[in-house]
């Protein structure tokens, strides 16, 4: 289920995947339970160009996302402890990536295809999906992104369920998951 190099050390945690794995979601809880800030990129991307990711693609083209959205996560990647969601794409871009591995504790998420198209096809936000099949463009997009995204310190599968399972996966794959209790009175002990 998981690979992990080491304990996390407290650099930013980067969440990479494809789209629909759940990174906001998850990224968004993980950080309440580790008591750390947390950023979704695209949204402090369309912050930052007073515009939503879907007009960007539209007006300016994938390029041009692509590079304000390195510009952005270079600035996330400012040494302090967080929790950051990526969108599909950006551990993708070479610079991104290097930045990421160098400066952060990448954890990938993935799901399979059939659970990612089912959870993305519940809004058409989505530029790379618009008017398309979104089975089989994720199916597409993970065969290209798959061997790229395994470069991430960490790989979490993300099941059909609550999302809670995930954080909790990801929490014992860096060492935060709180131990169990004992028990108060073993089986078999007289009360």
């Amino acid at each position: 289920m998981l690979q992990s190099h080491s304990p996390w050390d407290g650099r930013p945690i980067v969440l990479v995947g494809l789209m629909g794995v759940g990174k906001s979601t998850v990224g968004r809880r993980l950080a309440g339970r580790l008591r750390l800030p947390f950023v979704d990129a695209d949204h402090a991307i369309e912050e930052a160009a007073g515009m939503t990711v879907a007009e960007i693609f539209e007006q300016f083209g994938e390029p041009y996302f692509r590079d304000g959205e390195r510009r952005v996560i270079a600035r996330l990647m400012d040494g302090k402890a967080k929790v950051i969601a990526t969108g599909g794409g950006a551990f993708v871009n070479e610079e991104t990536r290097a930045l990421i591995l160098d400066q952060a504790t990448a954890i990938w998420l993935t799901a399979h295809p059939d659970v990612l198209a089912e959870r993305v096809g519940r809004r058409d936000t989505r530029p790379l999906l618009r008017g398309k099949n979104p089975r089989q463009v994720l199916a597409d997009l993970a065969r290209v992104r798959d061997p790229i995204y395994a470069q991430a310190h960490i790989h979490i599968v993300s099941q059909r369920g609550p999302h809670e399972a995930t954080v909790t996966a990801i929490l014992r794959a860096i060492g935060q998951a709180p131990q169990p209790a004992p028990p108060q009175n073993p089986p078999g002990a007289e009360q």
